[in-house]
């Protein structure tokens, strides 16, 4: 069963040989969408948080005092408030931002190469090859995300590399399905029977043709594992099961905060506004990213 989170396949992108004036199109028709646009400059910005973040905060995130603990919002000093420690929720949201992001990101990355080279040998091979590798990542891919997130996390241990790796397991599969199944249309077309007849390497016609077909689809797809990912990591943070105090992650951060929801709601939100927005937008911006790529010039 697939996990209801799980972002929509790209079943209608193309699978034309690919080249630079499509890929240009691509990149203009996102351009002219205001949509993807406005999410890709939330993303950028998001981006810059995590690379100079450590230079935009005014305060220690890191400093505790137990008389300034829970102030709301507006509070002179504390413009988002402080944490039940005390400890200025500004500067712990924008130093989280870099934790979160990679947290989200560095596991689609890795799934990325891993699930995309499997899938593509798998697809072009095809046969008992592609039979036994499908059949044992169907295995990870039977199991719900959260949950098969939760055992390996759990089975691992808490901390950072233990979840990148669980999360990295929980999204391979599913790369690497998608991959075989665009490369198993690429392998049929007339241009890499063209390039079988030269007497070509499987190497060298998988580099030059079908590379170019398969990691568009794959990197859209990617793109949108990545709002699931945030979500998924910082859900392992809430459960103890990721990052741990005193590191300001927005998950964990959510999960100290829960206390306080009755005293000071709109402070213990803000991590959670910072997730849906972060999630959102990488979600909206895969949607807009497989509406440029459907279209055929």
């Amino acid at each position: 069963m697939v996990d209801s989170v799980t972002p929509k396949a790209p079943d209608t992108l193309p699978v034309v040989p690919a080249s630079d004036s499509y890929w240009s199109g691509v990149a203009l028709r996102l351009a002219k969408d205001p949509g993807g646009m406005f999410v890709a400059a939330i993303i950028i910005a998001l981006l810059f948080l995590a690379v100079a973040g450590p230079w935009l905060i005014t305060k220690d995130p890191y400093q505790t005092s137990m008389f300034l603990r829970l102030k709301p919002i507006g509070t002179d000093g504390f413009p988002l408030g402080s944490d039940e420690l005390g400890r200025d929720m500004l500067s712990r949201l924008i130093l989280g931002t870099r934790l979160s992001l990679f947290m989200g990101i560095m596991p689609v990355i890795l799934a990325f190469f891993i699930g995309g080279t499997i899938g593509i040998v798998a697809g072009y091979a095809g046969g008992w090859v592609n039979s036994a590798i499908m059949r044992t990542v169907d295995v990870f891919y039977a199991f719900p995300s959260v949950l098969l997130a939760i055992a390996l996390s759990g089975a691992l241990g808490a901390g950072i590399g233990n979840a990148l790796l669980s999360l990295t397991l929980v999204f391979v599969p599913q790369v690497a399905r998608i991959a075989e199944s665009v490369t198993a249309q690429v392998r049929n077309m007339d241009y890499i029977d063209a390039a079988r007849a030269t007497g070509a390497s499987a190497f060298t016609i998988i580099r030059v043709q079908v590379l170019g077909n398969v990691l568009g689809p794959v990197f859209v797809f990617s793109t949108g594992l990545i709002s699931v990912c945030m979500i998924l990591a910082s859900g392992l943070s809430f459960l103890g099961l990721g990052v741990r105090p005193p590191e300001p992650e927005w998950g964990l951060m959510l999960n100290t905060l829960r206390t306080a929801i009755y005293t000071q709601p709109w402070v213990a939100a803000l991590p959670g506004m910072m997730i849906f927005i972060t999630s959102i937008s990488f979600n909206i911006l895969a949607d807009r990213l497989r509406a440029a790529m459907a279209i055929k010039e």
